[in-house]
């Protein structure tokens, strides 16, 4: 009985394989190979987990951080937030509410959001009217002191709106600045038709500070209307992706990926937007209008390196300033006076006001080229 196999190439030939020893003739025993289940259904079931655990991350990754307040309709309590920010503010609110000089004001957007804001009027003020914009988890009461500063000092009109989710608007989840430009356009017509003087033309500036700041920088970033005239953003970051991850690496010590990606792709079908896309630096380079970089160089939250990158990126129109000693937002509770005159010079640079019916009306439109 003859029996061959082919092995490694050489045919080898064995008249009866069943009376060889496999020892003594140094002959190899061959086993077919079977396909090992186990080891792949452990691979499959480890990537099965690890998938789940990343989809449940992403979920309450955005849960934490785009869920509002639970308590942000208490504006009682924001204001007691401000008075320990501020305690000079105390006074001057009083005054304020007494005299019923702030008043509150709604408007309902296109999807039917109902979206609040306050507003003061400035008999000196000519038209001249200061949107400020506050930030993360805040709302419009927990600034009013920068609303203080540009109605004592500045001579201006003030609004403060709260933004999507936030103080008394609606909304479901925390925008990022992102989609809270379209807003702050929408505010920018009702000041103007609030705040119109019979012979000068309205003149706007935003003032945003921390994801306030970061809204600021979006609207710059559209195609505003003439009537704002400039920016100012105080503590905002590059974008929505570089905030997160240095939070995700800080608080959590995780790395970018997965966790990054996912959460982003989950957001994009919830909200309409990536952490990616929500990114003031890049509109940063399209932006026409003047803007004011204002940062702490002790900001560890919004780090200060971003400011920088801001301000490198506009490629004109443009300061910086660097306020020594200070931590996140903290710039005018730190330096009031040096913050106030450093806005003070901004605006008399940029809040031009032509009259009405002048030739500089179109002059100063036609200033505004498109990108």
């Amino acid at each position: 009985m003859l029996r061959c196999r082919l092995s490694y190439a050489k045919l080898v030939i064995y008249s009866d394989i069943s009376t060889l020893s496999p020892q003594k003739h140094n002959i190899k025993t061959y086993i077919p190979m079977k396909i090992k289940k186990k080891p792949l259904l452990s691979i499959v079931a480890v990537l099965a987990v690890v998938t789940v655990i990343t989809i449940g991350g992403s979920f309450y990754m955005l849960s934490y951080s785009l869920t509002p307040d639970p308590n942000r309709r208490d504006i009682d309590s924001a204001m007691q937030v401000m008075f320990k920010r501020a305690p000079f503010m105390k006074a001057w609110t009083d005054s304020v509410k007494a005299n019923g000089l702030l008043r509150d004001t709604f408007i309902t957007r296109y999807d039917g959001r109902r979206l609040h804001a306050v507003y003061m009027r400035n008999e000196n003020a000519h038209g001249r009217t200061a949107i400020i914009v506050h930030g993360y988890k805040d709302c419009h009461a927990t600034f009013l002191y920068l609303g203080r500063m540009y109605h004592k000092y500045l001579n201006c009109n003030i609004l403060l709106p709260d933004l999507h989710a936030h103080g008394l608007s609606d909304g479901e989840s925390i925008q990022m600045g992102w989609k809270d430009r379209e807003d702050i356009l929408d505010w920018a017509n009702v000041a103007d038709k609030i705040f119109r003087d019979e012979k000068k033309q309205s003149a706007i500036v935003i003032h945003g500070v921390s994801m306030g700041a970061a809204a600021t920088m979006c609207t710059a970033g559209e195609r505003p209307p003439i009537t704002i005239r400039c920016f100012i953003e105080d503590s905002g970051y590059t974008s929505v992706w570089d905030e997160f991850s240095k939070e995700l690496r800080e608080q959590f010590s995780l790395p970018e990926f997965p966790l990054m990606y996912s959460a982003s792709v989950i957001c994009k079908l919830k909200n309409g937007w990536s952490f990616g896309e929500a990114s003031p630096l890049k509109l940063m380079r399209w932006s026409i209008d003047p803007i004011l970089f204002i940062h702490g160089d002790k900001d560890t939250f919004v780090p200060t390196w971003m400011a920088h990158k801001l301000y490198e990126t506009k490629t004109y129109s443009k300061q910086l300033w660097i306020a020594p000693g200070s931590e996140h937002a903290r710039a005018y509770l730190d330096h009031p006076e040096e913050y106030t005159q450093k806005v003070k010079d901004f605006l008399d640079m940029h809040m031009l006001q032509p009259d009405l019916y002048s030739p500089m009306h179109d002059l100063y439109h036609n200033m505004r080229i498109p990108r």
